[in-house]
Parts: C-alpha cells; sequence; structure tokens
C-alpha cells in the first residue's frame, strides 16, 4: 500500500485542511513543521519517510480565484525524485492537454470540477492517460460531481481516489463502506482512499480492505503516525 502525503496549497502556503470547508482553511500548524511554506512542509515529510508520491491540492485553482502554479515549480526543482499528483481543478479537454505538455506530473481530475464526461472520455484514450486520475468527491451521501461519472464506471481510468471531504483532517476513520462500494463498481481499477485517517489501526484496515493506497496529511502532523508505522504499511 502506498501512503501519499498530501499539501494543500492556498494563496502560496499550505494550510490546514479541516472537513473540506475551504473557507475556514489556515495557515498548517504542524509537528513537522513550523513554517506554512510549502518547500519547509515537503522537506519535513521526506524527513520523516523517503515518500516516493506527494499530493498537492491547489485550492486557488479550484475554486477558481488564482494558481499556485509557480509553487509547484518549486516543489518540483527542489525535489525532483518525487512524483507529483495534482489536482488544480482543470475541466476542460484542451486545459489537460496542455497542462499534460507543460508538466511531467500526474493530473488529478476531481470529480466536483466535471460537468460530464467529455473530458474524461477523451483523456482516457490520450497517450498520457498513464498520468491520469480521477478523484471521486463525496460529501457526506452527496457526490460532487456529474451523476454519470458515477454510474459509468467503465469510464474510469486505472487509479482512483475516494474522497470523503467531510472526513478530511476530521481524524473520524476511515470511510471503508465508500471504499469498498466503488471497489464493487470498478473491481480492476486500484483505489486510495481520501480522508479521515487517524492512525496506525486506519492503515491496518485499508490495506485489508484491498486499498492501494492512501492520502494522509493531519496524522503526520499531529504525530499520529510514526515513521515505524509508516514503513511498515509502505509498499
Amino acid at each position: 500500500m502506498e501512503l501519499i502525503p498530501v499539501i494543500d496549497l492556498i494563496g502560496g502556503k499550505a494550510v490546514r485542511a479541516e472537513r473540506g470547508e475551504r473557507a475556514s482553511y489556515r495557515p498548517l500548524s504542524s509537528q513537522l513543521s513550523q513554517s506554512p511554506e510549502p518547500e519547509a512542509v515537503l522537506t519535513a515529510f521526506l524527513k520523516l519517510h523517503p515518500f516516493r508520491t506527494v499530493y498537492i491540492a491547489d485550492l486557488d485553482a479550484i475554486e477558481r480565484r488564482g494558481s499556485n502554479a509557480t509553487v509547484l515549480r518549486r516543489l518540483r526543482a527542489a525535489q525532483p525524485q518525487v512524483t507529483f499528483w495534482v489536482d488544480c481543478g482543470l475541466s476542460g479537454e484542451a486545459e489537460c492537454r496542455s497542462w499534460f505538455s507543460q508538466n511531467g506530473d500526474h493530473l488529478v481530475l476531481g470529480s466536483e470540477s466535471q460537468t460530464d464526461l467529455t473530458t474524461l472520455n477523451a483523456l482516457t484514450k490520450r497517450a498520457e492517460a498513464d498520468r491520469l486520475l480521477l478523484s471521486l468527491d463525496f460529501r457526506g451521501a452527496r457526490f460532487l460531481g456529474p451523476a454519470a461519472l458515477l454510474e459509468k464506471p467503465t469510464a474510469w481510468p486505472d487509479r482512483i481516489i475516494c474522497m470523503t471531504l467531510e472526513r478530511v483532517g476530521s481524524g473520524s476513520g476511515v470511510d471503508l463502506a465508500r471504499l469498498a462500494d466503488l471497489q464493487r463498481r470498478a473491481p480492476q481499477r486500484s483505489f486510495y482512499a481520501a480522508g479521515g485517517v487517524k492512525g496506525e489501526d486506519d492503515l491496518a484496515r485499508l490495506r485489508g480492505a484491498g486499498a492501494a493506497g492512501v492520502l494522509i496529511a493531519s496524522a503526520l502532523h499531529d504525530g499520529k503516525l510514526s515513521a515505524e508505522a509508516i514503513q511498515k504499511y509502505s509498499r
């Protein structure tokens, strides 16, 4: 199972995500890093464990109020060995093609940013499909995105993020039922859980449930996962 730390960006700073209520996000306070500067946070993650992949959420871009592209360029330059998964709120095929041509990272297509399946259908047929992930975003029982996207698993790419926004930063435990439902819909896909990890027990449950990986942030910043636990559950 791959453990993937998360950096949420607003206004060029790393912020603390809490239950998906983005208006209330504040500059990051962490046991790992004394600074909310993204480079410092990334360095702190890598001192804890040599993570191969880091997830970046450009919340300004997702909310259509700006971009943290310059921050991303600095992070890539600082740690070129890291693979970045980036959600920057893209929805159109042309802008996704442009993004792929300018970046070597992996693009996360968030369901909350989509209006239909047009972009996803086009991208899964392109050579860059191996750098594409789909995030299926949920708030409680509500799916955020076009219903057809959830109802047509044959359109999904190989890697899927099960994003339970109300659990992000909550430490309330992972949503195994939601993960299992998506796995039943597309058993050949690789699923990554996101939201709610509170400690090592959740990692054990996710591995037992067949998750390919998990996105984590608060459990790292709060010292709930030791370097030993991370190593134990990392493949």
